[in-house]
């Protein structure tokens, strides 16, 4: 674990992976520490972001390796369903560029569940790792100017679903009709870091 200043209030730590990210985080909220008033997951790398009133950069650091840290901190625990209609404009390259037939990349991409690494580009915009291996697929050589929201894509190692409308350069496998956004709830998104999803095939 290393650990470095983020600006003026925040503690970026450096991990080996994305399991030990959540299992950090998940420990820190066990342990109540005063002064930490957020902390935002990345795909190797943990924000801490504390009240300078409450805590001191040295001393929170000491304190965060000696912690510990068990998978069983990954997430809350939920496991959410996305009903997928595998229509997607790119599944046919996603077959040829893995090798596989569009039946076997649905099986493959409904086969393992996935878990939310961390969140970005866009408000709910999730990134989904430890999935099947075998559809790890490149990012499109153009973006497209507008995805509709409900879009299943995949690029590089990750999955994700577009929870509104946005240019995006991922391979569409399919679309869902879950809202993933909600703004009058709480938390606004529904796959938040850390929490499982499972994505089922659905009929057109």
């Amino acid at each position: 674990m290393q650990t470095r200043p983020c600006g003026d209030t925040g503690l970026l730590v450096e991990l080996d992976d994305n399991a030990e990210v959540h299992a950090l985080a998940g420990a820190v909220r066990a342990a109540g520490i005063p002064g930490v008033v957020e902390l935002v997951p990345a795909l190797e790398t943990l924000l801490v972001v504390y009240d300078p009133r409450l805590a001191r950069a040295d001393r929170l650091a000491a304190r965060l390796r000696e912690l510990p840290r068990a998978a069983s901190a990954l997430g809350d625990g939920r496991e959410v369903e996305v009903p997928v209609r595998y229509d997607g404009e790119d599944l046919a390259f996603v077959a040829r560029h893995t090798g596989l037939s569009e039946r076997e990349v649905v099986a493959a991409h409904t086969g393992v569940p996935w878990r939310v690494a961390f969140c970005g580009f866009a408000p709910g915009f999730s990134y989904l790792v430890g999935g099947d291996p075998r559809l790890e697929v490149p990012r499109r050589d153009e973006s497209r100017l507008a995805v509709p929201p409900g879009a299943v894509a995949l690029a590089g190692r990750f999955a994700s679903v577009y929870p509104r409308r946005s240019p995006g350069g991922w391979q569409l496998v399919g679309h869902t009709a879950l809202s993933l956004w909600d703004q009058d709830a709480e938390p606004p998104a529904l796959l938040v870091p850390g929490r499982r999803v499972r994505f089922v095939e659905v009929a057109a």
